[in-house]
């Protein structure tokens, strides 16, 4: 028997349902994926099925005694004392009723986690309060347990437990979720939820983006023929009626149902339209740091920046977030940060924009930044304020690379209606707070952009098109995120803290980073079996370059940078009418000189490359 059960269930809000007459059913061992648009009805339908929300019309059947339990995106309010407290709930005292599994499911739960069964649950991060959460569902030994985003705000290092705790578990799963690495691994079927319908679709995540495109791309014929067969009966009718009578009502009726069935329509929620404003191009050397390090001091709290080492502290005294940090970011880098939840990402981002003071070495900042910084709390928008007055200040306007546009026409490329655009900040949605913060940003010409946690409650298709537009963006990428396989689509390198304030830069994204974890590590194993004292350090060291191969090092960015402004002159002055029209050997020499540059900074680059890889 199944689990639960919905038969032709409705439930509207007010406007076009969310749920039309939808049928699902879950068995026991199923790992279902939910998908679907931001407010398409995922979290609704999830409520409906764990009880909490009254269909309209249509039955739910769940099997009797079963025990479902839910993890929402919100902490609920009120919870307080120890982890243990939160964990056991409202059946806390087992002792009273004897209920000695519980309380060895409690225990087991603890100890799986790697909880801290003492402190207290107002004190942990959010990451370490989803644990917990899970763990609350958990003891109550549910058949079913349903997930509502149960990534957001949670680390790699997280993520990857709770992939492997749940393929381990073994209860029948309903999760939303928009990391698609997560999805990959754990659903067994895929329902999409889309304009009140479900779809289900009995394959892998791949697939199902395939095949989803081909129903879009038949649908959009089958619409088309729809439109122009009811266009030609339109014209038909506007003729006057000259057939004979029965049959020209019979022509009549189906022209009504025609009309009626086109009425009822409800179109697909359009893509949106995402365009990054470049300022004007940055130095060549964007940041670089030199032996930089920051610390916060012991006990004082980690929103006391520390400057400089004083008498009174001691170096054991105060905390590291990074130490000996040697990097240099470059035009076009597209940077990843990724570390466990508290490593100090933000800090990190604060250090390399300038915000805060380094504690030792130097960090230095380029020439001609244009930084826009997205914030992954969402403390740049005021709660209070209309949607549209916090994109364009209270103006009606806003100007997106030299054009002027209407606020509310801007908000529509960012897939907000008109009514929409004019209601408090405080009623949206997780998802759509995430798009109103990227189409103020986006108003912000930038040549640096900072994305601190950017694909929280983003929907698939929001964030592949966010996706390519940062691969298209010719500035400099700082990004922090624990999406997996946003890391791999976008980022060129990743900066990974390592624990002790050690971080690493590695080439490449996510799964570039993996392999070389593993290539180490399968070094350092077969390098223990004939010498136990190797260490990763000691292996493959790079050769060390001389101080003359240093200072030309040193030297290229700038060379570079010469170049191609002078390329840049050479390409705008054999561009001008009037100086080709002058002609003569000045042109010549330019055309010249412009095939020598070109050849020349081909050349730097190489030397640069061999330079960095000695």
């Amino acid at each position: 028997m199944a689990l639960v059960s919905l038969l032709d269930v409705s439930l509207s809000f007010g406007g076009p349902p969310l749920l039309d007459r939808v049928n699902l059913q879950i068995d026991r061992g199923e790992r279902v994926c939910l998908v679907g648009r931001n407010g398409a009805g995922k979290s609704t339908l999830m409520k409906v099925i764990a009880g909490e929300l009254t269909p309209d019309g249509g039955q739910v059947f769940r099997q009797a005694g079963a025990v479902f339990a839910t993890l929402r995106q919100e902490v609920p309010a009120g919870l307080a004392g120890t982890v243990r407290a939160v964990i056991e709930g409202e059946g806390g005292a087992y002792e009273e009723h004897n209920d000695w599994e519980r309380h060895d499911r409690v225990e087991r739960l603890i100890e799986d986690m790697g909880l801290p069964a003492e402190h207290e649950f107002a004190a942990l991060s959010a990451g370490q309060k989803r644990r917990v959460l899970l763990a609350r569902g958990l003891v109550e030994a549910p058949q079913l347990l349903l997930l509502d985003e149960p990534t957001n705000h949670l680390d790699l290092a997280s993520i990857q437990w709770l992939e492997e705790y749940l393929l381990q578990w073994g209860g029948a799963l309903l999760f939303v979720t928009h990391d698609r690495a997560f999805l990959r691994k754990l659903s067994t079927r895929i329902v999409e939820v889309d304009r009140g319908r479900l779809v289900g679709w009995a394959c892998d995540y791949d697939t199902f983006l395939v095949r989803k495109q081909a129903v879009l791309e038949a649908e959009e014929v089958e619409r088309a023929q729809f439109d122009k067969k009811l266009a030609q009966e339109e014209e038909w009718i506007r003729r006057g009626v000259k057939a004979q009578r029965s049959r020209a009502n019979n022509r009549i009726h189906a022209l009504e149902k025609m009309r009626a069935e086109r009425i009822a329509r409800r179109d697909r929620t359009g893509t949106a339209k995402m365009t990054a404003q470049e300022a004007e191009r940055s130095g060549f050397k964007v940041i670089t740091c030199e032996g930089a390090g920051f610390f916060y001091e012991s006990g004082s709290g980690r929103g006391d920046e520390a400057g400089l080492l004083t008498s009174a502290a001691t170096p054991q005294e105060v905390r590291w977030i990074v130490r000996d940090l040697d990097v240099r970011i470059e035009r076009g880098d597209k940077i990843g940060i990724v570390g466990p939840n508290g490593a100090g990402k933000t800090t990190l981002l604060r250090l390399l924009l300038g915000q805060l003071a380094p504690a030792a070495g130097r960090v230095v900042q380029g020439t001609k930044l244009e930084i826009v910084y997205f914030d992954q709390l969402r403390a740049q928008l005021d709660e209070t304020m209309r949607v549209q007055d916090a994109v364009a200040d209270g103006n009606a306007t806003v100007t997106i690379n030299g054009r002027t546009r209407h606020v509310i026409s801007y908000l529509e490329d960012f897939l907000f209606e008109p009514a929409r655009a004019r209601t408090p900040i405080r009623a949206l949605s997780g998802g759509e707070r995430n798009r109103l913060l990227l189409a103020r940003l986006f108003t912000k010409p930038c040549n640096v952009l900072v994305l601190d946690e950017p694909t929280n409650d983003l929907d698939a298709e929001t964030l592949e098109l966010l996706e390519d537009l940062l691969v298209e963006f010719g500035g400099t990428l700082l990004l922090v995120s624990h999406d997996r396989a946003f890391l791999n689509e976008v980022c060129t390198s990743l900066l990974v803290f390592e624990g002790g304030g050690r971080v690493t830069e590695y080439i490449g994204g996510y799964d570039d980073w993996q392999k070389e974890l593993a290539r180490v590590s399968r070094l350092v194993s077969g390098n223990a079996r004939q010498d136990t004292r190797a260490t990763p350090a000691s292996l493959a060291k790079p050769r060390k370059l001389t101080n003359k191969e240093r200072a030309e090092l040193d030297a290229l960015p700038a060379r570079i940078e010469a170049l191609e402004k002078e390329q840049a002159e050479l390409t705008a002055r054999l561009a001008d009418a009037e100086f080709f029209r002058r002609g003569g050997s000045e042109v010549a020499r330019a055309t010249q000189r412009l095939g020598e540059i070109e050849l020349q900074v081909a050349a730097a680059y190489a030397r640069w490359s061999e330079l960095e890889t000695a």
